[in-house]
């Protein structure tokens, strides 16, 4: 089997070697670009976003949207922590990017208060959480060029109520579905968090 092959490669013009490596490095060229501009696929390695995400599903990773539009509230996005110490004084990895969920918009005011997150005084419905926070957050004001982004396992996330808004510049991509497990394919798009039934809440 070996001679046959090497009969067969001996015997190829020059212009076909070419042919075949501009193949292969026009292909691995392609596939970097759309790792880097287009989508990617990334793991997930903690429990800061249960139930919604278990560790270890795999998601992929949608880069093209924020380029048209800023995020919405609801979406996971996947984003570089806008302190590299935040990520060395919980023990991981500065390189590895986060994964949270989009709660308030730029010139949004948001609290926790009594197990509830507010944005802009109103008691918001997340229908996605297991557990309701087990803390409190005065009111921030989101800066205009920011999001506020919180784990969906909320009393065991480290987020934006505790080193403050994401800076939009840092937001890499949106978490769009997951792939893996089989059993649990299928489009990230949960419920958004909308305004519940009731009066406006006082400044917190």
């Amino acid at each position: 089997m070996t001679d046959f092959f090497d009969d067969k490669t001996r015997w190829l013009p020059p212009e076909a070697w070419r042919d075949m490596l501009f193949s292969l490095s026009l292909a691995v060229g392609l596939a970097a670009l759309c790792h880097a501009t287009v989508a990617e696929a990334r793991f997930i390695p903690s429990l800061s976003m249960a139930p919604t995400l278990a560790v270890g599903d795999r998601l992929v990773i949608e880069k093209v949207t924020y380029h048209v539009r800023t995020p919405r509230r609801g979406e996971i996005v996947v984003f570089r922590p806008p302190d590299p110490a935040v990520q060395m004084n919980v023990g991981v990895d500065p390189m590895i990017p986060w994964i949270k969920r989009v709660v308030a918009l730029p010139g949004d005011r948001v609290a926790i208060d009594g197990g509830r997150l507010y944005v802009n005084g109103r008691p918001i419905s997340e229908p996605y959480l297991d557990e309701s926070p087990r803390y409190s957050m005065r009111e921030k004001a989101v800066p205009a060029d920011s999001v506020f982004v919180l784990g969906d396992n909320r009393n065991h996330s480290i987020d934006s109520a505790t080193w403050g808004p994401l800076p939009l510049r840092n937001v890499m991509g949106r978490a769009s579905f997951r792939f893996w497990p089989p059993e649990r394919f299928g489009d990230l798009g949960a419920p958004r968090p909308h305004v519940a039934m009731g009066p406006r809440s006082k400044t917190l």
